[in-house]
């Protein structure tokens, strides 16, 4: 038994509770948690609460709830840390970390629309807590159940709402998993009472700022179904044209943010010029402020359709570790752009060339140690076959042509490299980070791929609109290596390997959908499908009720 616990066992006077166990949830299989010593050091006299929990039924709940050793452990270890003293309930009634906490889970619901998690019995007996002046001047079993409920619901929530739901790895996402510790953040929670809670959860501002927006798409989708857009017989709309059409884009244009709601004007003004170059800009398109067929054809998506892709990225976002402090390169496929951060502030961004649907640019991280000026392109076995050989036995010249060489065999197959120089496809310089993908960062030559908005051309590594930019800012703590020096080296002959002081982690990633610094909501086509396979499973039981 904990400290006076035999004296802590009437009901609290005037109190009626009517507790309903929780459902464990997405308990995740962890290597087994080192047992935390119990705290003897608090005592009743020094607590912050004369209320505690009675070990022997918090065995009983361990029991009845059938929780795993990973969760039994955590629960354990959280409340031995504290000598059992109680967490979300005061003399007084619910602490302030309580009604924190009831707030972000009614929240989470509210923002997901997903009920699966919600535990109403316990949402109930927390409001009816909420709901009136309590005194509480003794423990009862019934109290000490609901006590251990919300623990265990906490620890819950926190898989769910910052960790995600789905596996990312069964989903071609092989970015490590953000790791969180829910022991520590419950500490965290009570010891600083439910204060400074936007910088108590652990997410990233991206995550925060999708997370509105997808609230204000839900008022969207309760005004009810868009009607489709029609351009008519007329394929493109420049300012000056009118048309009843015009003003149908200015309430579509409205509802995105981009217009102030009521104009139902037909005349193709600045202000509208303006509001079309803002969705093109959210779209990915080139910003012309010209209405044609692309741009209607996004503005037509349905809402929910729109509501669904913000909750799959928002799912991705779960996953994504924290931005470092340090220097850290973050590419996103389906933006076609990479983006360079430094002290969480993003530095420096280019266009990039991501790999066809059929030679898909894989999404991973690792660390970006060497840069190689006036590189070979060591051509992969896959290419050599298809591609090479075929030109090979037609043209005997084929290889000096396209200034290649031959190096060596392997497996009955010529392993061939194209030598450094202007026309070599990997440019004038490379950035390595080592993966089994055999992806990198590289240059191009074909620089006039960049003036498209789609970009999957490539075999799967990334070409970069302006690599000696980013060569220059990954160099600066090099004071030897000048921008003069870098453009000597990208001309060279011979390959130039230069070590990173600091290694610079990369993360190749997929959203879709985000909102960015100037917060501006933006949506991507799925280039690859990996939509499509998460609302397979995350919407699955929304499909199967239609």
């Amino acid at each position: 038994m904990t400290p006076d616990s035999k004296k802590l066992l009437s009901c609290p006077a005037g109190i009626t509770v009517l507790l309903f166990l929780l459902t464990v949830f997405l308990s995740q299989c962890r290597p087994k948690e080192v047992k935390v010593a119990r705290d003897i050091t608090i005592t009743p006299r020094n607590a912050v609460t004369r209320l505690f929990v009675d070990s022997l039924q918090m065995e009983d709940f361990i029991s009845k709830q059938g929780l795993e050793d990973s969760s039994a452990n955590r629960l354990r270890n959280f409340y031995n840390s504290r000598n059992f003293q109680f967490a979300w309930i005061a003399e007084k009634g619910l602490a302030e970390q309580a009604k924190v906490f009831y707030e972000l889970d009614k929240n989470y619901i509210s923002g997901t629309r997903d009920s699966t998690d919600a535990d109403q019995a316990l949402h109930n007996q927390l409001g009816l807590l909420l709901s009136r002046d309590t005194v509480i001047r003794a423990v009862s079993p019934a109290l000490i159940a609901l006590e251990l409920s919300l623990t265990q619901h906490f620890f819950d929530f926190i898989t769910y709402a910052y960790a995600g739901k789905l596996d990312p790895a069964a989903l071609q996402w092989y970015i490590p998993r953000k790791k969180l510790d829910a022991v520590a953040l419950l500490d965290s929670l009570v010891a600083k009472k439910g204060t400074s809670i936007e910088n108590w959860e652990p997410v990233n501002r991206y995550y925060k700022s999708l997370s509105k927006e997808l609230l204000r798409w839900y008022a969207i989708q309760q005004k009810g179904t868009w009607e489709t857009i029609s351009s008519g017989k007329v394929k493109i709309y420049r300012q000056g044209d009118t048309g009843k059409v015009i003003a149908s884009i200015r309430q579509r244009l409205a509802d995105f943010g981009d217009l102030p709601a009521g104009d139902t004007t037909t005349v193709f003004d600045a202000a509208l010029n303006e509001a079309v170059k803002k969705a093109q800009k959210q779209f990915g398109r080139a910003q012309t402020g010209r209405i044609d067929q692309n741009l209607l054809n996004a503005l037509n998506v349905p809402a929910e359709q729109r509501i669904q892709q913000m909750l799959i990225n928002l799912e991705r976002m779960k996953w994504t570790p924290l931005i470092p402090e340090s220097k850290v390169i973050l590419v996103n496929i389906p933006e076609y752009k990479l983006h360079v951060f430094e002290s969480g502030k993003e530095v420096l961004n280019m266009g990039i060339v991501v790999g066809k649907a059929a030679n898909q640019t894989v999404i991973f991280s690792n660390e970006l140690k060497n840069i190689v000026f006036s590189p070979y392109w060591n051509i992969p076995p896959s290419i050599v076959r298809t591609e090479i050989l075929p030109e090979m036995r037609k043209n005997r010249n084929y290889l000096s042509q396209k200034n290649m060489e031959q190096y060596g065999t392997s497996e009955g197959l010529p392993q061939i490299r194209q030598k450094p120089g202007s026309s070599n496809s990997l440019g004038k310089v490379k950035f390595l980070f080592p993966n089994s993908y055999n992806i990198y960062l590289h240059d191009t030559p074909a620089k006039s791929l960049f003036a498209e908005e789609k970009r999957a051309f490539s075999h799967g590594c990334i070409r970069l609109a302006e690599p000696k930019e980013l060569a220059e800012y990954l160099l600066s703590d090099r004071p030897e290596w000048t921008s003069e020096k870098i453009g000597q080296a990208m001309n060279k002959k011979t390959e130039v390997w230069v070590n990173m002081k600091q290694p610079v982690p990369v993360f190749i990633t997929y959203f879709t959908s985000w909102v960015d610094k100037d917060g501006l909501l933006h949506f991507r086509d799925d280039l690859y499908g990996h939509d499509k396979a998460m609302a397979a499973q995350m919407f699955k039981s929304a499909e199967s009720k239609k």
